[in-house]
């Protein structure tokens, strides 16, 4: 995303006057390095977690693992390019890889930004109308696949009009930029319309549905429950919305200086040619990039069952240690477990037939003297005892059992 618009930038200083002596280019990549490596091996943790725990793959969790595909990628293939690019102002990489280096990142960008915007929805759906139903596995599916869909459409000018421009100056080099048709206007047009899709539109949505969320699950209890249950479901949805709060908080402010940096530019030309712009440009997308990052570290800290995960991942580490109780919030939920994870109890009652037989009536071994057993006698009375057995389970809703049978509704379990 950083190369697409800074390509006008580099285009107007062709003799590369931003050269850096070779301890700063040291520091910049040890930052750059540290930003790539925890983002890439941490967001892939959490892709592991998900798949390979049956307990995780929820709805949310879902999203969660489409935002760190997203965020992975985006951090292998262009946060090292990017330092590379704006550190010596020339382009090693070559045509087809300079198309792929400006669509991916707004394709990425908005692929993680629209599946926030989709667990907002989400959570605004399963805590305002609870007893609306739920998305599927399948709908999630489809919900993800229109997102990429959508970001391709919108990053397609990138790749289409991308490419490269040997500039015969001294010394000679390459660079790789965005060639539109009206380079005054169009790079400037497309930046806000990015900046108003992949920014403003989805963090407008999800500011109005937490606020509606957060009043709602702060704002007052329920009259007339007090229960326990209610309680620890009460503590789990607010964990979960608390969680999502700050992952989008976190991809704000990384992402706004960024987007301020291109409008200025783009209205006050001069400023690209500022003396310590390279500084603050590197400063700027270095803040950007990290954004990829601080997600697996927001799980970790915020959430149980990721801090359960990571853990695992890491039990090599001789000062990790992993507890009975972190591999018990990893696993599939059985009837035996006794820590409940849910916000309801569902009650499954078995039900006995105890017969009385009437003594006056005989044995029932022989009536009549004909030797004709009978395996009931004609009179008996029956009592029906019930035996109940609590067994946790996940919902938005408190569903009962009625005659021993288990609800047909799938239960939701909280990431």
């Amino acid at each position: 995303m950083a190369a697409s618009y800074n390509g006008s930038n580099i285009t107007t200083n062709h003799t590369n006057q931003f050269v850096q002596p070779p301890w700063r280019i040291a520091l910049w990549s040890v930052a750059y390095s540290f930003v790539l490596a925890v983002a890439v091996f941490g967001n892939l943790i959490v892709i592991w977690i998900i798949l390979a725990h049956k307990r995780m793959r929820t709805v949310t969790n879902y999203f969660l693992l489409n935002l760190a595909f997203s965020d992975a990628s985006m951090a292998a293939f262009n946060t090292s390019i990017n330092f590379i690019y704006a550190a010596h102002g020339e382009w090693y990489f070559g045509k087809a890889y300079c198309k792929f280096h400006n669509f991916f990142p707004v394709t990425s960008v908005f692929a993680s930004i629209y599946s926030m915007t989709a667990i907002a929805v989400d959570r605004y759906m399963a805590i305002i109308h609870p007893l609306k139903p739920r998305l599927s596995a399948k709908v999630t599916t489809g919900v993800i696949v229109c997102i990429w869909s959508l970001a391709i459409v919108l990053a397609f000018p990138l790749c289409y009009f991308s490419t490269t421009q040997t500039k015969r100056t001294i010394p000679q080099r390459t660079i790789c930029y965005v060639a539109w048709p009206n380079m005054k206007d169009d790079s400037f047009m497309y930046h806000i319309i990015v900046t108003v899709l992949v920014y403003v539109l989805p963090l407008v949505v999800m500011g109005i549905t937490y606020t509606i969320v957060g009043l709602t699950l702060w704002g007052g209890e329920i009259p007339g429950d007090s229960s326990d249950n209610y309680h620890g479901q009460l503590r789990a949805k607010r964990k979960v919305v608390k969680m999502m709060i700050v992952v989008v908080v976190t991809f704000a402010l990384c992402w706004l200086p960024y987007h301020v940096y291109f409008i200025a530019t783009g209205l006050n030309k001069l400023l690209s040619k500022w003396k310590y712009i390279q500084q603050v440009y590197l400063s700027i997308m270095w803040l950007a990039m990290s954004s990829t990052m601080y997600n697996p570290i927001i799980y970790c800290c915020l959430n149980s069952r990721f801090r359960a995960g990571f853990k695992q991942a890491f039990r090599w580490c001789p000062f990790i240690k992993v507890s009975s109780y972190d591999e018990l919030e990893l696993r599939s939920t059985r009837l035996t477990q006794t820590r409940q994870s849910s916000m309801y109890t569902l009650t499954r009652m078995d039900n006995t037939m105890v017969v009385v037989y009437d003594p006056a009536e005989g044995d029932g071994s022989a009536i009549g003297g004909t030797g004709r057993k009978h395996s009931l006698p004609g009179r008996k009375r029956s009592y029906v005892t019930s035996r109940h057995t609590e067994i946790a389970a996940c919902s938005d809703t408190a569903m009962k059992t009625q005659n021993g049978s288990a609800p047909s509704a799938q239960p939701e379990e909280f990431p």
